[in-house]
């Protein structure tokens, strides 16, 4: 023990044990931690992350519905805007966001309060190109943010890829089914140019979609002498059957091309769901209500028998090129009797229109 003492190392040991058991013994140890204890600071930093597209894919019908929509209105666009505001006070910024050679520039003044995370969304509005674009291209979005007094304070590049005009995307399960009513195109002069020859074939010659003075039974013997008339004239034009489908790009499981309806009536050619655009624009033009319906590896064109009507006649538009029209509407009513509702997905042109999907501008 005194040996042990005598050592220098082992006297600044115990000394420094015995100043630690003298600290305890004032109090120290007993006494109570403050009622709020100190929290770290925040992050003098705010953090942006930049998203583009559907996995990186700008799709023009989604693009033009999106620019159609005011910020606050968006549930997604063409691109995303990220901010974590891990300061103690709010910040204030200027976003500006465009995509050069494709479309105008859009500005946000946006604001977020000290611990703030929140998206802004952008869609800007698209120079004509896009909607003539027919194959996958590349382009780069960039995005400038900076404070109010014009202080960048962060910039960015992020690679996009435009898709073809044509390129519809479905989503799993048809969640965006909806938006192929962009492809119903009811002012196109193709679509008016069939509806004046099928006039000929009409009594009266006259196509007057529907007629409010007229009784349940009359305007559905009209409506289906509309219906014939202008699948007649699509038949004498040699509309038929070609697949056509495929598209480039991420997510091509649930997203195919899909024909205009003038372009179907440039090349005769159409599958399911290009002549079923087609007939729905044909239908809308004169003031009816189309229908599209989605069934599964298959399409059909619907129209409601009359303005007051719960019925509806449907066509197996993809024979037009092949059976006369009674054979196209039994095929298409025995096929819906053949599926469980949960099967079938029908989209009404007009509920898409009161949601804001118009067709596509300048479509090929």
């Amino acid at each position: 023990m005194k040996a042990f003492l005598r050592s220098p190392l082992a006297w600044l040991t115990t000394t420094a044990l015995l100043l630690s058991v003298s600290l305890f013994a004032t109090g120290d140890f007993d006494k109570p931690e403050p009622a709020h204890p100190v929290r770290a600071q925040r992050s003098t930093e705010p953090v942006f992350k930049i998203a583009s597209g559907i996995d990186g894919d700008v799709f023009p019908a989604f693009a033009n519905y999106a620019s159609l929509q005011s910020p606050d209105q968006r549930k997604w666009g063409v691109v995303t805007v990220k901010i974590s505001n891990s300061t103690d006070t709010q910040q204030r910024y200027r976003i500006a966001v465009r995509i050069p050679g494709w479309s105008d520039q859009e500005v946000q003044v946006v604001s977020l309060a000290a611990g703030a995370v929140k998206n802004f969304i952008f869609a800007p509005s698209f120079f004509p190109r896009l909607f003539e674009n027919r194959e996958i291209a590349a382009a780069t979005a960039q995005v400038n943010i900076t404070d109010l007094a014009g202080n960048t304070v962060y910039s960015a590049t992020v690679p996009v890829r435009v898709r073809a005009v044509e390129d519809m995307f479905w989503g799993k399960g048809f969640k965006f089914a909806q938006f192929i009513a962009s492809w119903v195109t009811p002012h196109d002069s193709r679509v008016e140019s069939v509806l004046s020859a099928a006039k000929e074939l009409m009594p009266g010659r006259r196509l007057p979609g529907y007629e409010d003075w007229k009784d349940a039974a009359g305007q559905e013997r009209e409506t289906r002498l509309q219906a014939r008339a202008i699948y007649t004239i699509l038949q004498q034009d040699k509309l038929s059957y070609v697949k056509s489908s495929l598209t480039f790009g991420a997510n091509t499981e649930v997203s195919e091309r899909i024909r205009t309806p003038r372009e179907s009536i440039s090349a005769s050619s159409a599958n399911c769901i290009d002549a079923a655009v087609l007939f729905a624009s044909a239908f809308e033009n004169l003031g009816m209500e189309p229908v599209i319906v989605l069934v599964p590896g298959h399409a059909y064109a619907g129209v409601k028998l009359g303005d007051n009507s719960e019925k509806y006649l449907y066509i197996d538009v993809a024979l037009t090129g092949r059976v006369p029209f009674e054979n196209a509407v039994s095929s298409a009513d025995r096929g819906l009797a053949r599926l469980q509702p949960t099967q079938i997905t029908k989209i009404g042109i007009t509920d898409a229109r009161r949601a804001g999907i118009y067709p596509m501008p300048g479509l090929p």
